[in-house]
């Protein structure tokens, strides 16, 4: 998950946790769900174990690989301030 921009990166870290990305993740998941930040880059990477079942060339689940996976990590509901302006450029803040 990347922040568009670095003053955005802070929402991340602080609501985005193995928690949230489990909630999404876990019936799938069998195994440990591990957070790297990336501040570099403004970003936060997840490591999701035994989700393949052996590997992509040894599970039954083809559609389950990471370039199908990772979009649902956009379902993570993230809240922000009122008055937020987006990446858009509208207000979105409640």
């Amino acid at each position: 998950m990347i922040a568009y921009r670095e003053e955005d990166y802070p929402m991340l870290l602080k609501q985005v946790a193995e928690a949230s990305v489990r909630a999404v993740f876990d019936p799938i998941t069998k195994g440990a769900i591990t957070r790297y930040e990336v501040r570099g880059i403004g970003a936060l990477n997840f490591l999701l174990e035994d989700v393949l079942e052996g590997g992509r060339s040894r599970t039954i689940a083809f559609e389950e690989s990471g370039k199908v996976l990772s979009p649902l990590v956009r379902a993570i509901p993230i809240q922000v301030p009122a008055g937020y302006v987006g990446h858009g450029g509208q207000e979105v803040g409640a």
